[in-house]
């Protein structure tokens, strides 16, 4: 079955069993489109003179692009939660990618963290299907085995994910058990945007929620050969592996220009709001994230900045941009906010509605928080994190010090200040505890096994 005719079959489905939009107020169309492992600058907009991007530069011109915007977690697994649920990865307990890296003999051991995103929480999904949208989530989940997956987290439509965190294969047969293969050598960035295209085209008529997270442009390294030739031959003597990933990051830009176009042909743009972001920073194995410091998996922002663009006609006004510091449990709280979904009643929310700074006011908030009791071989040890304006933070659990930062100044975090400015590294050590205590954050501790001789990254 192809992957067009394999939603328009679910397309059918749901309407057999979906909720009367007339029983609701209809709000606006979401979509929101989340890329894998995507560095802070990426992107064209974003100051890449490598990597082509004119449709995701095009969404860029037509919203608002954060400049300082950043990742819930340094790996991709607990933004994905806190993306569904605007609650933070800490509060959550859900604190590294699922299944997790396994270091038996350091010198702390993580705590006892929860691996798949909780049935009780209540999703995005959930309050939007509850007002009368239709819901797809198409591409990688990675929240839990198949007792989590989308379907039991207010989605219609399931369509590639599973609890999977990368691709066995980009070009079809995908052997993906949620995707039926499609011709052989499909590649997966096509199909996604096809299946993306095909959800919006049968629920034109009625508010939908579009999740698109991208399997790209997470490993394994696969491109269309032509489009990384292409690259190669634009800048002679860069690494292949560098024109390949260039090549993944023009097929995510084509499939937002699928969507693009979509919504324009259907005369649906103006009611369809569309958020872009990446659900960590890039792998400095691959990318180029300077002047910031180390990238994914590590505590520096490197592992954190992360691009974010909004475009919500009728709130944003073209071309804007703001570089006050956003995060991605804003995400669902903006959604849940401009829609009128609202909340779910009980339920803490720690993102901020960012229709303030869509509109072109202020937003108070005093600070931002990342919460990380793990090992990753990106370079992190066990850390907690706050950036309170130009400042930033980061405790670490082994030895118990601080690093402080001015990232005005300093924005590489190349001179630790926490010695010659002990008030706003003793205040901010302050903020940083008293946040861990009310969202209930979970604790390393010294590991009986430590033995730095055998002490070695497990895992992928």
């Amino acid at each position: 079955m192809t992957g067009i005719r394999s939603l328009a079959l679910a397309g059918l489905l749901l309407a057999s069993t979906a909720v009367e939009v007339g029983a609701a107020e209809p709000g606006p169309n979401v979509i929101v489109v989340l890329i894998d492992d995507m560095g802070w600058k990426d992107l064209s907009c974003q100051g890449s003179d490598l990597y082509e991007t004119p449709h995701i530069d095009r969404l860029a011109a037509s919203g608002m692009r954060f400049t300082t915007a950043f990742s819930a977690c340094t790996v991709c697994s607990p933004t994905r939660a806190a993306l569904m649920t605007g609650q933070y990865p800490a509060r959550l307990h859900l604190t590294d990618w699922i299944a997790g890296h396994h270091r038996p003999h350091a010198k702390l051991r993580p705590p006892d963290w929860t691996k798949h995103l909780p049935l009780e929480e209540v999703t995005v999904a959930e309050r939007l299907k509850a007002k009368g949208y239709a819901t797809a989530s198409i591409g990688k989940w990675h929240l839990g085995d198949k007792e989590h997956d989308p379907e039991h987290q207010g989605f219609d439509v399931n369509l590639g994910g599973t609890a999977k965190g990368q691709p066995p294969s980009y070009f079809s047969p995908y052997r993906i058990s949620t995707l039926p293969d499609g011709p052989d050598g499909e590649y997966l960035t096509d199909r996604e945007a096809n299946e993306a295209a095909a959800f919006i085209e049968s629920h034109r008529d009625r508010p939908f929620f579009l999740y698109l997270p991208h399997y790209g442009i997470h490993t394994p390294l696969q491109a269309k050969p032509e489009v990384a030739a292409a690259y190669a031959a634009k800048r002679p003597g860069i690494p292949p592996k560098l024109a390949t990933y260039a090549a993944m990051v023009e097929s995510v830009d084509d499939a937002m220009g699928k969507i693009l176009d979509t919504l324009d042909r259907l005369g649906i743009r103006d009611r369809t709001a569309i958020v872009f972001t990446s659900d960590n920073g890039g792998q400095v194995s691959i990318t180029d994230m300077l002047p910031l410091r180390a990238g994914k998996g590590s505590a520096y922002e490197g592992g954190v900045r992360v691009p974010f663009i909004i475009s919500w006609p009728g709130v944003t006004a073209p071309g804007n941009t703001s570089d006050v510091p956003v995060i991605t449990p804003d995400i669902p709280a903006t959604i849940l906010d401009l829609t009128g979904a609202g909340i779910e009643p009980g339920q803490p929310i720690d993102g901020q509605s960012l229709a303030p700074l869509l509109r072109g006011d202020t937003l108070a908030r005093e600070a931002i928080y990342w919460h990380y009791p793990h090992y990753h071989p990106g370079g992190a040890t066990p850390h907690s994190a706050i950036r309170a304006g130009c400042w930033r933070l980061v405790h670490f659990y082994e030895d118990g010090r601080d690093e402080l930062y001015d990232l005005a100044a300093d924005p590489a975090e190349t001179t630790d200040l926490a010695v010659p400015q002990p008030a706003q590294a003793a205040d901010l050590r302050t903020k940083l505890d008293r946040w861990l205590a009310d969202v209930g954050g979970l604790l390393p501790t010294p590991n009986p096994d430590v033995d730095s001789a055998r002490d070695q990254p497990q895992g992928e």
